[in-house]
């Protein structure tokens, strides 16, 4: 196809394309625009461009849509408590309490904590998975325990 066929089906069709992909997936215009790159990209052009951009866009709204809905769905089991405990309450502390901390603490102390503590990791390769040095790593962990004690209202053990 030349590029003037492909500007009059844009002109022509782009906006009912993305009415038709809308009732599939929350982002319709880009559905439309992959399926006009596929159409650029077709060695042989279709019969019938205007059908064929039609089950193009179907298709992939279709899969944006389950994309979508896989992601909220993982997104929502993400944010419940649950994703740090199992239990609602460990050695007498509320899960949820728990979580918030942590939720409140900067990414990068959280990562160090979290990796150092339940998955078992040594500072060493926390460093390494962190990208930062050993001394670097071992600063965010204290400073990450400190800011959960004061959150949570854990004395240091003396």
């Amino acid at each position: 196809m030349t590029a003037r066929q492909i500007a009059e089906l844009i002109t022509s069709h782009a906006a009912v394309l993305a009415l038709f992909a809308r009732q599939w997936c929350a982002d319709p215009e880009d559905a439309v625009q992959d399926a006009f790159c596929k159409l650029v990209r077709q060695s042989v052009p279709p019969g019938d461009p205007v059908a064929w951009l039609f089950r193009v866009v179907r298709t992939t709204a279709i899969d944006r849509g389950r994309v979508d809905r896989r992601r909220v769905k993982r997104e929502t089991v993400t944010a419940r408590p649950e994703r740090w405990f199992a239990e609602r309450e460990i050695d007498g502390m509320d899960a949820p309490t728990a979580v918030a901390a942590l939720d409140a603490l900067p990414a990068e102390l959280r990562e160090v904590i979290v990796a150092r503590l339940w998955g078992g990791m040594t500072l060493e390769q926390v460093a390494a998975v962190a990208g930062c040095s050993l001394t670097t790593a071992h600063r965010r962990y204290e400073a990450g325990i400190m800011a959960l004690r004061e959150r949570l209202g854990v004395t240091c053990p003396k």
